[in-house]
């Protein structure tokens, strides 16, 4: 039937039982295209999916089911960034079910349901500007051609890199003033506010709020004995907050670590801070058995960080578009 619309039902996502076949379909998906390195579990996908102002699985998240089986699926989220409200949109169609106007429907079923939002009271303040949002990897030329075709253009790239950790690892000595020390509990919401900080100056800062810090909390992944972070007496200088994701290097059969988030805070720039973590979050995950570091980073960073990952032996793998649509 490769080629041919089918007549399968769009229907909401339900909570009570759906996650589990979300799962598998993400996964699938993700594993098929090689553009991602996502293999939620249950667990984690119900607290990505959490409910929070922007998005409501119920509400915001659309399935197509086979015999029981979910085949496709997307969901639509909004977050106010930079004085916008940016309604993204994420579809996911299993490979032998492609081709058939699956993609279609739902892009325009979450569509509607962006639109709907505004009316409804949902969809963030009415009086900010609001746009459509997606992102690509851009080396699939599928994914592109559908975008293009559905009006999206690109308006900012930016890279995953990943170095092997075989390699050396040069030193480089903590700036004056600061030293590294081991994460408590009680310093994890001076961290976020500190990274969140950081990130202001970069494309599209978040808007803090307590539901993305519950969220950030809630990672049943996260392991505070693996970031490092550089205080200046009480006071945060800069971070970088590693993860290790042990399903997802099952999935992909490389022990990969990530430096999540690296942040500088604006005081502090320009000492070598950055340069002094990053070498000392490679020596930690090599020290964890991991063979591989990932990261991710904008290509037009304002720090220059591309250039200094890639000093350090990171290569980009993958090109990533962010994509917009008039709202």
């Amino acid at each position: 039937m490769t080629g041919t619309s089918v007549a399968l039902e769009l229907r909401p996502f339900e909570p009570g039982r759906d996650f589990p076949g979300a799962v598998d379909l993400i996964s699938d998906t993700n594993a098929h295209d090689a553009g991602q390195d996502w293999y939620p579990t249950v667990e984690s996908l119900m607290m990505e999916w959490a409910v929070r102002p922007g998005f409501d699985p119920a509400r915001d998240a659309v399935v197509v089911e086979d015999e029981g089986r979910i085949v496709a699926g997307g969901t639509m989220d909004w977050r106010e960034r930079a004085g916008r409200i940016i309604h993204s949109s994420t579809i996911w169609v299993l490979p032998e079910w492609r081709r058939r106007g699956l993609g279609r429907r739902i892009l325009a079923w979450l569509e509607a349901r962006a639109r709907a939002s505004l009316l409804d009271g949902t969809g963030g303040p009415p009086e900010l500007p609001h746009v459509l949002n997606a992102g690509i990897e851009t080396s699939n030329i599928a994914s592109a051609a559908f975008a293009a075709g559905a009006g999206y253009a690109p308006v900012r790239y930016g890279f995953q890199m990943r170095r092997p950790l075989d390699l050396p690892i040069p030193d480089v000595p903590m700036p004056a003033g600061l030293e590294v020390r081991p994460v408590e509990p009680a310093q994890i919401r001076a961290i976020w506010e500190a990274d969140s900080e950081a990130f202001q100056d970069h494309f599209e800062p978040r808007a803090p709020t307590e539901a993305e810090f519950e969220r950030f909390t809630a990672d049943p992944d996260c392991d505070i004995s693996l970031w490092l972070v550089a205080w200046d007496g009480d006071e945060v200088a800069g971070s970088v907050l590693n993860g290790i994701y042990p399903h997802e290097n099952a999935a992909t059969g490389i022990e990969m670590g990530w430096l999540d988030h690296v942040s500088v805070r604006r005081q502090w720039r320009g000492r070598g801070l950055a340069k002094a973590l990053i070498v000392r979050s490679l020596a930690l995950l090599r020290e964890r058995g991991m063979e591989m570091a990932v990261l991710g980073v904008d290509a037009e960073n304002p720090t220059g960080a591309l250039q200094v990952y890639e000093g350090f032996g990171f290569r980009p793998y993958r090109r990533w578009a962010t994509l917009r649509k008039p709202f």
